[in-house]
């Protein structure tokens, strides 16, 4: 699959002491070659968190004395991303992790909202530590959220692990909650391995799914995928209809969709992550099948109830003239 210009930005917020860092180092200890960069901001003169990552991140920019939604400005913000998003050899992520006193929604927005073409938005992890569950006030933070992680499972019970599910379920129904022990997060869920070789312009489902049976042993597979292919090209409308209303707990969505005639004959590599949706056009192979190949990754799916969805996707009416355009916006 080809890169494009613009690195994907994730952002990782919750309250203080829920396990960002913690999560921040798995990912950069479990990287499998992906080049991760990081904007650590920490609420204090003393910034102890990038302290805490240094020396294993590929490339590394921090705010102290402030907070990144708040305190520091949006433009100074946007200039630290920029300059990650420029580093050489090119990041395939940023991840910036939020002080603990960081809104979310804000923190969101003032990722979203600049304006730079050599990175994007590309959703918001809460981290929720299950102990103090029962205490927080989750309202806005689980509202903006793309994927929740509940942190600490391993200190509590099945009934409070449930009992905070049905408080984020109560505030973002669609939202996928995942426990975890000592922030140990399949990376797969966040981020692909590089594809930098010439020859590889086309995934096989196998390199999609990205080997997820080799984790470790304290890595419990709490997510499911759900893989779907089709001959017959897709209607963009209905595909774009899918995933707006996408299936409960669905975060990632990755692969190739053909469209057709409406498609120009293009195939369309499509990546979403969370709220982050995005397509690219390319040239299919003289000798590749067309066809599309998706896989989709989340918790709690019904993998029938999915592919039938998508199966709707494939009908044989006609798309209007103007099916495409829901598609174009996303288009890199």
């Amino acid at each position: 699959m080809k890169t494009t210009g613009s690195v994907p930005v994730l952002a990782v917020a919750g309250h203080l002491g829920a396990g960002k860092t913690t999560l921040l180092n798995h990912l950069l200890r479990n990287s499998r070659g992906v080049r991760i960069g990081a904007l650590v901001n920490d609420f204090g003169a003393v910034n102890i968190d990038a302290m805490l990552i240094a020396g294993q991140v590929d490339a590394m920019a921090s705010l102290s004395n402030g907070c990144i939604c708040c305190a520091v400005d949006a433009d100074e913000a946007g200039e630290m991303l920029g300059t990650l998003a420029a580093v050489k050899p090119r990041l395939d992520l940023i991840v910036v992790e939020a002080s603990g006193v960081a809104e979310p929604a804000a923190l969101a927005r003032t990722i979203a909202t600049a304006d730079d073409k050599r990175f994007h938005y590309a959703g918001l992890v809460l981290v929720i530590d299950a102990v103090e569950s029962g205490h927080a006030d989750l309202g806005h933070s689980a509202r903006v959220a793309d994927l929740v992680v509940l942190n600490k499972a391993d200190e509590v019970g099945p009934a409070e692990l449930d009992a905070v599910r049905d408080k984020v379920a109560a505030i973002n129904p669609r939202v996928p909650v995942l426990p975890t022990e000592f922030g140990r997060l399949d990376p797969t869920l966040l981020i692909d391995p590089p594809q930098r070789a010439p020859q590889a312009a086309q995934l096989s489902l196998d390199e999609m799914l990205w080997d997820t049976h080799d984790h470790d042993s304290h890595e419990h597979a709490t997510y499911q995928s759900v893989e779907f292919s089709s001959e017959v090209p897709v209607n963009p409308r209905r595909l774009m209809g899918f995933l707006q209303d996408r299936p409960a707990g669905l975060y990632r969505a990755k692969g190739f969709v053909d469209f057709g005639a409406a498609g120009s004959g293009r195939k369309f590599v499509m990546q979403l992550v969370g709220s982050s949706l995005r397509f690219e056009r390319q040239r299919w192979d003289a000798a590749e099948p067309r066809g599309t190949t998706l896989v989709l990754i989340g918790t709690d799916m019904c993998a029938e109830s999915v592919r039938a969805a998508l199966t709707e996707c494939t009908s044989q009416d006609k798309p209007d003239d103007q099916a495409m355009l829901g598609v174009l916006r996303y288009v890199v």
